[in-house]
């Protein structure tokens, strides 16, 4: 059985990182650096959803690689879309 108390703190850390997002977009920083915090903070996020939400930390190894793959490919995508805006 899990925690309940373990969930609850996954569950404020996203809701504390996803406020500190929206303070980063507004906060008047430069393009680039405003775009590498929420980047950072977004892989974060993701890693601790995939790893307790979707029960990647209790799996085959193999599996979370294979998910990080994934997770790089999503990454490298965004990246690219984000060049093609500019």
């Amino acid at each position: 059985m899990t925690s309940t108390k373990l969930y609850t703190i996954i569950f404020a850390f996203l809701f504390v990182s996803a406020t500190v997002q929206v303070l980063v977009e507004f906060a008047g920083l430069s393009y680039w650096l405003a775009f590498g915090l929420i980047m950072v903070l977004s892989a974060v996020k993701a890693v601790i959803v995939a790893a307790y939400f979707q029960h990647l930390r209790w799996e085959p190894r193999s599996l979370t690689y294979l998910v990080g793959i994934g997770l790089a490919a999503a990454l490298a995508l965004t990246l690219a879309a984000s060049y093609s805006i500019l």
